[in-house]
C-alpha cells in the first residue's frame, strides 16, 4: 500500500523535513500526483529519466533490509523496528500497522537511507510493513512483509468496576491493576487506555488511589438517569520493559437512577431524604454517642443487607451487646450502617446513643432500605466525629474537592499526585 507524503505526515510516518525532501525528489517526476490525484486518463508529467506514474514498481526485497524477518513470530517488541535501504536505493515511504489499523510512528533519516520506529510495538501483535523506494534512476520499488511480536512476559490485567447495572449518582468507577504502576508516563498510558463515555456527556477524571487502584468520577455527582460505559484498551500496550497490557477486561455498562441524597444532621437528630432535589421524607434518627461519634462527610451506599448480627466485640466496645439488626444499609468497610434500631426509638430525634451507626425505627429503616440503592449518597453533617476518609473505608471520593481530585491524575496534572489510602480495615459492624 503506497501513501502520499501528505498522508504519511498526517499519520506520523514522515516528518516535515522528510516531506520537504520527498517533494523535492518527486516534484519533477509527478505533477499529476499533486494536481489530479483522483483523475483517470490524464497524462502524467515525467522527469528526464522517462519514468511515469504508471510504471510498475520493482520488487525491492533485495534493496531493503528489515530487522524483522518475513513471517517471523518472535520479533522482540522492546526493540525498535528498523528499515535500511541498500544498493543505492532510497526510502520514500514507510507504513507499519498492526491488525487493528494502529499506525507505528517512525523517523526517516535525512538521507532517506534509514528508518526506525519511534512508537512502541505491542506484544503478541501482528504487523504489516510496507516500504516504498526509489532507485538511482527514479524508478519506484515496493516491499511488503508481515511479522508477529513475541507475547509479553508479564501482563498488566485490569478489573473494572462496578459490575454492570443501575446505581446511585454517587457511584465511582474503579480500575484495579494486577501490577503496580509508577511514574507519570506509565500512569498516563494506563489512564488513556481506560475509556469512559457517558450520555449525557459529563467531564470527569481518574484519580490514582495508589499504584494499583484508580477511581473515576465527574466534578459533581453523575446526572440522574445517565448511561456510562467503561472499557479498557490496555491489551498489548507496552507499559514498561517486560510489562504489557493483558487481555480484555469485562466492559462496565452502568446506569444511574434518580438522584437520592440522605442528609443527616447529627446535632438536630434528623435525616432528610431527597429525590432529585425534593425532600420526600424526614426521619428522626440517633447517631454516634461520645467516644463513638459518626464520621462527618459524604458516603456512598456500599451494600444492602436485610439482616446483620452486630456485636460489641467487633469494634472493641466496653459495653456489651450482641444484636440481630434488620434493614441494614452499609456505608463504610468498618461497619457503619443505616439500620433499624427499635431499642432506641425513645432517643431518635432527641439524642445520640449509637456506637456510630444511624439508627431509626423499623418502619423508617424498611422504607429507607426499599428506596435506596448501591451508589446513593448519605451525608452526615454537624457530628463531632472525624471526617470520612476519601479512600480505604468505602467510597469517600466525593470528600475531595475537584482541584484535589484532578491533581491525582497523571493526565490532568504535570505532577501526578498519589494519595495512599489507609489499610483497609476489616469489616466490623457498629451499632
Amino acid at each position: 500500500m503506497s501513501h502520499s507524503p501528505r498522508t504519511a505526515i498526517a499519520q506520523g510516518v514522515l516528518t516535515p523535513r522528510t516531506l520537504s525532501r520527498t517533494y523535492k525528489r518527486r516534484v519533477v517526476k509527478s505533477c499529476a500526483l499533486l494536481l489530479a490525484p483522483l483523475s483517470v486518463g490524464l497524462a502524467a508529467c515525467s522527469g528526464s529519466s522517462g519514468n511515469s506514474l504508471s510504471a510498475t514498481p520493482y520488487d525491492a526485497t533485495d534493496a531493503v533490509a528489515v530487522n524483522a524477518d518475513a513471517d517471523s513470530k518472535d520479533v522482540d517488541p522492546d526493540k525498535p523496528l528498523e528499515v535500511t535501504a541498500q544498493h543505492g536505493d532510497t526510502l520514500t515511504d514507510i507504513f507499519a500497522t498492526d491488525s487493528s489499523g494502529h499506525v507505528v510512528a517512525g523517523e526517516l533519516s535525512s538521507d532517506g537511507k534509514r528508518w526506525h520506529s519511534t512508537g512502541p510495538l505491542a506484544a503478541g501483535a501482528r504487523y504489516t510493513l510496507q516500504v516504498s523506494t526509489e532507485n538511482d534512476e527514479g524508478a519506484p520499488g515496493r516491499r511488503s512483509l508481515r511479522f508477529e511480536t513475541k507475547p509479553a512476559s508479564k501482563h498488566l490485567n485490569v478489573k473494572l468496576g462496578p459490575g454492570s447495572g443501575t446505581y446511585g449518582v454517587g457511584q465511582p468507577l474503579t480500575a484495579e491493576l494486577s501490577h503496580r504502576v509508577k511514574g507519570r508516563k506509565q500512569r498516563e498510558l494506563v489512564e488513556r487506555a481506560l475509556k469512559v463515555e457517558s450520555r449525557p456527556h459529563v467531564a470527569g477524571s481518574w484519580h490514582w488511589v495508589d499504584g494499583k487502584e484508580l477511581h473515576y468520577r465527574p466534578s459533581s455527582y453523575w446526572p440522574a438517569h445517565a448511561s456510562i460505559t467503561l472499557r479498557s484498551s490496555l491489551k498489548g500496550l507496552k507499559i514498561r520493559d517486560g510489562l504489557y497490557g493483558g487481555g480484555k477486561a469485562k466492559r462496565v455498562r452502568m446506569k444511574t437512577g434518580d438522584r437520592i441524597e440522605a442528609i443527616t444532621d447529627a446535632s438536630a437528630h434528623v435525616m432528610n431524604v431527597k429525590r432529585n432535589g425534593k425532600t420526600i421524607r424526614s426521619i428522626p434518627v440517633t447517631t454516634g454517642k461520645a467516644g463513638y461519634e459518626t464520621r462527618n462527610g459524604i458516603k456512598v451506599i456500599l451494600t444492602k443487607e436485610p439482616y446483620v448480627r452486630m456485636t460489641s466485640a467487633s469494634i472493641g466496645a466496653s459495653d456489651f451487646y450482641d444484636l440481630g439488626v434488620h434493614w441494614a444499609t452499609r456505608l463504610t468497610n468498618t461497619g457503619e450502617y443505616v439500620h433499624a434500631a427499635p431499642w432506641s426509638v425513645g432517643s431518635q430525634g432527641v439524642s445520640n446513643t449509637s456506637h456510630g451507626c444511624t439508627g431509626m425505627s423499623s418502619a423508617n429503616a424498611k422504607w429507607f432500605f426499599d428506596n435506596v440503592r448501591q451508589g446513593d449518597i448519605v451525608q452526615h453533617v454537624n457530628s463531632e466525629g472525624e471526617n470520612m476518609a476519601p479512600f480505604g473505608n468505602g467510597f469517600g471520593d466525593w470528600n475531595l474537592d475537584w482541584k484535589k481530585w484532578s491533581a491525582g491524575s497523571a493526565v490532568n496534572r504535570d505532577k501526578p499526585a498519589g494519595s495512599s489510602p489507609a489499610d483497609a480495615a476489616r469489616l466490623r459492624p457498629q451499632v
